[in-house]
């Protein structure tokens, strides 16, 4: 019985890693020409892709951060696209504004126009993350290292929520009306309304990228370089390159294609790997 059920286990190995190598495999990959890339947007309005250099310290106000310009195929528009940021991390687009997080400060860039057309400073915070926008246009923040997540609404940005359950909060994503934030250890949701905080799936941090791809799914990355397919009633380590020292940063996501794009950070790449 013990040989039967270590054949058995075998197998299910075997069957998941074959699993693995079909649903994530490698659709395109950009040659290593960035500068420490740390968050990709993709744009479905303007069927581009945005990806932020922090070409330097990520807490360093250095003014050698950028904005990339991508095709959703890949290919690299203008390599600095939108200059003069110091540490850029997290992206979301309103209209025709695309807003990316700055240490402590938000950049509003004019996406017809290619500029900075505005900087709004959140002198209370000190490691801005990831953000993401609700159907209002306003940006909830993560900010990492004070365990808060502030928002921005009219130009002004308020502390919105800190809690116990929030603890280092990185990636942020709308799904079912509920905002899910990454966490150190856990995924949370959380009701906009009335602030109550569930937590979603514990034990699957520290997350980095978060996307959600239907129903009660999500893939989740932690820095290090694992990526994980988590829902209600599984978790899968779609891929993990830890070893190989090629990080997983804020994912992006081309639902009509199911690519999740990352950015590898020192790696300098950025990766589009299919889902089934």
């Amino acid at each position: 019985m013990k040989v039967k059920k270590f054949i058995l286990t075998l197998l299910t190995v075997l069957a998941l890693s074959d699993l693995q190598a079909q649903v994530f495999t490698v659709v395109w990959e950009t040659k290593p020409v960035f500068k420490t890339p740390e968050s990709v947007y993709f744009d479905p309005a303007r069927e581009q892709i945005y990806v932020s250099n922090i070409n330097g310290k990520p807490l360093e106000k250095d003014g050698n951060g950028f904005i990339s310009l991508l095709t959703k195929e890949g290919k690299i528009k203008e390599l600095k696209w939108v200059t003069g940021l110091d540490a850029p991390k997290g992206m979301a687009v309103v209209d025709s504004l695309l807003y990316v997080t700055d240490i402590d400060r938000i950049r509003v860039i004019d996406i017809n126009r290619a500029i900075i057309l505005k900087t709004i400073r959140v002198d209370s915070a000190q490691f801005l993350n990831d953000l993401v926008a609700d159907n209002n246009g306003n940006m909830y923040i993560t900010d990492t290292e004070k365990n808060q997540i502030l928002k921005l609404s009219n130009d002004t940005v308020r502390r919105w929520l800190t809690d116990e359950k929030i603890i280092s909060p990185n990636g942020l994503a709308f799904n079912k009306n509920k905002l899910m934030v990454g966490t150190k250890e856990d995924l949370l949701s959380i009701d906009p309304v009335s602030k109550n905080i569930r937590v979603k799936f514990t034990g699957v941090g520290p997350i980095d990228g978060l996307v959600p791809v239907g129903g009660q799914k999500f893939v989740i990355s932690n820095w290090s370089g694992r990526i994980m397919l988590v829902s209600p009633s599984e978790k899968i380590v779609l891929g993990n390159t830890t070893e190989q020292k090629i990080q997983a940063a804020d994912l992006g996501y081309i639902p009509e294609q199911k690519l999740i794009l990352i950015p590898t950070f020192y790696d300098n790449r950025v990766v589009a790997r299919s889902l089934p």
